[in-house]
């Protein structure tokens, strides 16, 4: 099980959002390597990296920032929030990048995602975020009508490396995450599927390993600044 603690950078600090409400900011690193630093050592060896500022405008904003981070320390990192050209790809990619996450432009363009995933192999991961079965795209602002399993029914041999699963409602909120429809994608889509929205504690981190489901990793974001999970004891489940 990979767990991937997470870094979500707007004007170049550390923050986190509720139900990825931009109002709901609250900076709880003012500079965002030395929380990578703090996941270093304690043993992490993945990373979630969300560019807030550039999943807003459409580019990447926060890149050099991202750069720094995997020259200085040795992580598997996914980046996403703005990747939405071959260019901004292939930047990311250059730096180290284990995975570009494709949301906004992957779900409103589905010939880029396959071109994408084509020219990139292993290296595109799909962020779904959303709400109530349907998805959201623009930084979770824009609330579409396209339901999950029927785009991924659409998209499911393209070539994608990777899931990620959100269910906006839950994120940032501690109430633990939608399990239910995270396993029913897991079972019918043999793309490895990683959980993110809603971790609250330990014991939903424990409950997803001991499920034995088809699920890759998880990602930790507000719990792990609320101090509601011990980092150093979420990093030996790895």
């Amino acid at each position: 099980m990979k767990i991937f603690p997470a870094i979500d950078i707007k004007n170049g600090k550390c923050v986190r959002l509720t139900k990825g409400d931009f109002d709901s900011e609250k900076i709880y690193n003012e500079n965002p390597l030395n929380q990578a630093e703090i996941f270093k050592e304690a043993g992490f060896k993945s990373l979630h990296i969300v560019d807030l500022d550039g999943a807003l405008s459409g580019e990447l904003t926060n890149f050099d920032i991202v750069k720094e981070i995997i020259k200085k320390f040795n992580f598997e990192v996914e980046v996403g929030g703005g990747i939405r050209s071959q260019k901004n790809i292939s930047r990311l990619v250059d730096i180290g990048v284990d995975k570009a996450i494709l949301g906004t432009a992957a779900i409103k363009d589905e010939v880029f995602l396959k071109e994408c995933c084509k020219k990139n192999p292993g290296k595109i991961a799909l962020a779904l975020d959303v709400r109530k079965n349907k998805i959201a795209t623009s930084g979770w602002k824009n609330q579409t009508d396209i339901k999950v399993l029927d785009f991924l029914k659409k998209v499911e041999n393209f070539g994608i490396s990777r899931i990620i699963y959100t269910d906006i409602n839950k994120d940032g909120t501690h109430e633990g995450p939608n399990l239910k429809d995270s396993y029913t994608m897991a079972e019918r889509f043999k793309i490895p599927l990683v959980i993110s929205g809603g971790i609250g504690s330990l014991h939903d981190v424990e409950k997803i390993l001991n499920d034995k489901k088809n699920i890759e990793g998880i990602i930790v974001g507000k719990a792990i600044y609320e101090n509601k999970i011990n980092i150093h004891e979420l990093s030996k489940i790895q």
